[in-house]
């Protein structure tokens, strides 16, 4: 499998992926974007910096890794995602909010896992 870097772009401030825009304790997950396949903390990082539209990740990708733990670094497909509160790697808690954006990350809000 091709080897991806974990730079994560935009207004990062924690090596956590916490950003300006989001930054609770549970806001530790950062997301590749289908127009640039790059690792972002939220779509207004991404929206403020990336030069260009916002593609969410393509359904046809949805058994990639697109979503990055900040805590413990592992990455996780849609569908694994979409099945925890919690990283399945290091157990830390996630925002069950970001469900409220799931339309401006994965396509068709990553409702078809299938």
């Amino acid at each position: 499998m091709e080897q991806r870097a974990m730079t994560v772009r935009g207004a990062v401030v924690d090596d956590q992926t916490r950003c300006v825009h989001y930054r609770t304790e549970l806001d530790v997950v950062a997301l590749r974007f289908g127009c640039c396949g790059e690792l972002w903390p939220c779509h207004l990082c991404h929206h403020e910096a990336a030069g260009h539209p916002a593609r969410p990740w393509p359904r046809s990708r949805f058994n990639e890794p697109c979503v990055l733990c900040g805590v413990c670094k592992e990455e996780m497909t849609v569908g694994e995602y979409h099945a925890v509160t919690r990283c399945p790697h290091c157990d830390a808690e996630f925002n069950p909010s970001c469900a409220a954006h799931a339309h401006l990350y994965f396509e068709n809000g990553g409702a078809d896992l299938g």
